[in-house]
C-alpha cells in the first residue's frame, strides 16, 4: 500500500531527521571540546585560585595534623562518611582535604589556609563526564557518544578506501566543499588511533555504571559496591561506635618504608571517627598506566593488604589503566600538550563532518538556513559560552551559577540562531563575541592579581 505524502510533509520530515542528526553532532562536539580542555584540569585549578598555598611534598605528621584540623572544623555538621586528602604532586602541588560538605586548602604546617574554590574546573569536568546530569544518566549518555565516535571512525575509513593513501594530500581550499572535506579526512586519518583510544576508554568509563548495575543485580543482590569490590577492593564492615582519629601518619610512613617505589598522592579515611574506620592510600606506580594502587590500613596504621591493581588479575590492571589513557595524565606536561592538540583536531573533525553534511544538502537543493545557523551556533556558541562561564567565575566568585549560565546562554544562542532571518549572518557575530570574551577571560586574572597586589 502506498501512502500519499505530500512534498511539504516530506521536506518537514527530512528537516526533523536532520535536526536530530544535528543534535547528536552537537553533543559529540561538546564532549570532544570539553575533553580537550579538561586535559589541563590541574592547571585550571591553579588559575582559578592562584593564592592557594603550594609545596612540593609534606611530611606524614603534617597530613595527620591537617586531617585532625579539618575533622575539628566538621564539629556541629552531620558526620562525614569519608575524608579525602589530596597530597601535593607535580601537576598540582597543593595539600587539600575534602569532606562530604566542604573542602580546604592546607598550608605546609597542616593548618587550614582557606576553602578550596575551583568551581569552574569541577563544572568543566562534570560537563565532560556527565553533561551536568545525574551521574548514572549523564555518564551513560557520554558512554553512548563514545561508542558513536568509534562507529564514525571505523565507518569513515571504510567509506573512503583511499583515505590512507591520500593522508598527505591536502587542498586547504577548494570549491564545492573539497577543501573542508580534505581537512576533515586528513585530520581524521592523523587522529584515528587517538580517536579510537579516547572513544573506547570513554565508552568504557561512561557505560561502567550500567555494567556495574547489571552485575550487582545478577550476582550481588543489587549491591553495586560488592560488584566493584573484586576490581577496586571492598569496604570494611561499618561500626558506628565513636573512636579517635586514625593514625594516617603511620600508614604513610609504612608506605615509605615498605613500598618505596610507590608514590602516594591520595589518602581516604573511610567512616572517620568510628570504630569501623580504615585508611586507604592510593599511590602512583611510575611507568605504569594504572591510575594507582590502593593500599589499605587499619585505624592504627597497620597494613592490611592492597587491591591488586598493580599486580592482580589482567582484567583488574586493564580496568585501572583506562582512566590515565583517556585523560592523558600519565607522563607530565608534554603528553598533556599532545593530548590537547589531538583533542582539538578531533573536535575539528566532528565540527567539519556536520558542516560537510550540511553543505552537501545545500548543493542538492535541500538547504535549510536555520539548520546551518543552528550548527554555527553550536560550533562557535559552545566555546563562547564556556569562555563566558569562566569569566563569570572570575568576576562573581566561586558561587557563580555556572550550570545555569552555560545551559541558559547555550539555549539562548541556539534559539537566536534558529529565529534570525536569513540575511543576518550569525557566524561572524559569534566569532567576534568569542574573541572579546576570550580576551576578557585572559585579562581578568591579570587585573585581579594587580588589584590584590
Amino acid at each position: 500500500m502506498n501512502l500519499a505524502i505530500g512534498k511539504p510533509t516530506v521536506r518537514k520530515a527530512l528537516s526533523a531527521h536532520a535536526a536530530i542528526g544535528l543534535l547528536a553532532g552537537a553533543f559529540l562536539y561538546l564532549v570532544c571540546l570539553t575533553g580537550t580542555l579538561i586535559v589541563f584540569y590541574e592547571e585550571w585549578q591553579r588559575v582559578e585560585q592562584p593564592s592557594a598555598p603550594e609545596m612540593a611534598a609534606v611530611a606524614p605528621d603534617v597530613v595527620q595534623k591537617a586531617a585532625t584540623n579539618v575533622l575539628d572544623a566538621e564539629k556541629g555538621k552531620p558526620r562525614t562518611t569519608h575524608l579525602f586528602v589530596h597530597l601535593p604532586v607535580k601537576a598540582l602541588p597543593r595539600l587539600t582535604v575534602t569532606t562530604d560538605s566542604q573542602a580546604f586548602h592546607i598550608d605546609r604546617n597542616g593548618a587550614i589556609a582557606g576553602p578550596e574554590e575551583n568551581s569552574w574546573s569541577e563544572f568543566l569536568l562534570s560537563l565532560h563526564y556527565e553533561l551536568n546530569l545525574p551521574a548514572i544518566v549523564g555518564m551513560t549518555l557520554v558512554g553512548i557518544l563514545g561508542v558513536m565516535i568509534v562507529a564514525l571512525s571505523i565507518s569513515g575509513v571504510i567509506a573512503h578506501p583511499r583515505i590512507f593513501r591520500d593522508a598527505f594530500r591536502l587542498r586547504a581550499r577548494g570549491i564545492g566543499g573539497a577543501g573542508l572535506a580534505d581537512w576533515h579526512n586528513r585530520l581524521g586519518v592523523w587522529t584515528l588511533p587517538f580517536a579510537l583510544a579516547i572513544a573506547l576508554t570513554g565508552a568504557m568509563i561512561g557505560l561502567a555504571n550500567i555494567a556495574g548495575f547489571g552485575l550487582a543485580t545478577a550476582f550481588y543482590k543489587g549491591d553495586i559496591e560488592a560488584a566493584y569490590a573484586p576490581i577496586f577492593g571492598a569496604e570494611a564492615e561499618p561500626d558506628s561506635t565513636p573512636a579517635g582519629i586514625p593514625d594516617t601518619a603511620a600508614a604513610l610512613r609504612h608506605m615509605v618504608s615498605d613500598f618505596p617505589g610507590a608514590e602516594p598522592y591520595y589518602v581516604i579515611i573511610h567512616d572517620p571517627l568510628t570504630a569501623g574506620q580504615h585508611v586507604q592510600v592510593i599511590a602512583h606506580h611510575p611507568r605504569r598506566l594504572i591510575f594507582g594502587e590502593s593500599y589499605f590500613f587499619d585505624a592504627a596504621g597497620r597494613f592490611q593488604g592492597k587491591a591488586g591493581l598493580s599486580d592482580g588479575e589482567t582484567g583488574q590492571q586493564f580496568a585501572a589503566s583506562v582512566y590515565k589513557l583517556h585523560f592523558g595524565n600519565y607522563a607530565g606536561l608534554p603528553v598533556k600538550i599532545v593530548y590537547f592538540l589531538l583533542g582539538l583536531a578531533l573536535t575539528v573533525v566532528v565540527a567539519t563532518g556536520t558542516s560537510i553534511w550540511l553543505g552537501k544538502r545545500q548543493r542538492r537543493g535541500l538547504d535549510n538556513f536555520r539548520l546551518r545557523n543552528a550548527w554555527h551556533g553550536v560550533v562557535w556558541g559552545i566555546p563562547l559560552v564556556l569562555a563566558a562561564t569562566f569569566l563569570a567565575r572570575l568576576i562573581l566568585g566561586n558561587g557563580a551559577p555556572l550550570i545555569t549560565i552555560f545551559w541558559g546562554l547555550a539555549a539562548l544562542i541556539l534559539g537566536l540562531s534558529v529565529a534570525l532571518p536569513a540575511y543576518l549572518r550569525l557566524r561572524p557575530m559569534l566569532i567576534v563575541a568569542l574573541t572579546v570574551t576570550s580576551l576578557l577571560s585572559i585579562a581578568t586574572p591579570l587585573i585581579l592579581h594587580l588589584l590584590r597586589v
